[in-house]
């Protein structure tokens, strides 16, 4: 393995571990609670968005990097969940489930706007990054935060943003991304290792 293929395997490793603690929320499930909400139970209906509506939050807001729209892709996903909930079959998580739904209204909102795709045939990263990025050595000794990779996210052009965090996020892989986002696997690609870099030059200068 390459030098450069051991440093993108180590920036991974650390973004993963960062990741697990802002989504570990969503394994945590209330089965009694769906059960009483499938028989219609409005407080039961209240608990339960008591109980997912700041992670899913945090999704939306993720994809969407906009706290209306964010806040709109909840109630719109609650929503449409709760509609939908005879249909769920508990096959996976509710929580799991309930993620899917939120996302795909955050993207909705996300798809209204015109996101600049960049396809690893148009970039070269030698070029941008010079030779001496490759390695990102300094990352390896950053004590990195949850909150410090928010807000760095936040700072990632919309196109980096949505693909870094469908991908870090919410685990949909380069081919899902591609058909959700309607581009190819390649972009998709191309897309998260440029996020990732600029997600690791924005760190280390903050």
């Amino acid at each position: 393995m390459s030098a450069e293929e051991e440093a993108g395997k180590t920036n991974d490793s650390r973004l993963f571990n960062i990741v697990r603690l802002e989504t570990q929320v969503y394994y945590d499930i209330h089965q009694p609670l769906v059960e009483r909400c499938r028989l219609g139970d409005r407080r039961a209906q209240h608990d339960l968005y008591k109980l997912y509506a700041k992670a899913m939050f945090n999704a939306a807001l993720r994809i969407t990097n906009d706290y209306a729209e964010a806040q709109d892709a909840v109630q719109e996903g609650f929503v449409n969940a709760f509609q939908h909930l005879p249909h769920f079959k508990g096959d996976s998580t509710f929580g799991s489930w309930l993620k899917k739904i939120v996302v795909n209204q955050a993207l909705a909102c996300v798809r209204k706007r015109r996101v600049k795709w960049t396809s690893v045939d148009d970039y070269d990263f030698v070029d941008e990054y010079g030779s001496e990025h490759n390695g990102v050595a300094a990352e390896d000794e950053t004590d990195w935060q949850v909150e410090t990779v928010r807000q760095a996210m936040q700072q990632l052009p919309e196109g980096y943003r949505v693909v870094l965090s469908l991908y870090l996020f919410e685990g949909y892989d380069h081919q899902e991304i591609g058909e959700i986002l309607g581009v190819s696997e390649s972009t998709s690609k191309s897309q998260y290792s440029r996020a990732k870099q600029k997600l690791l030059q924005i760190v280390k200068n903050v």
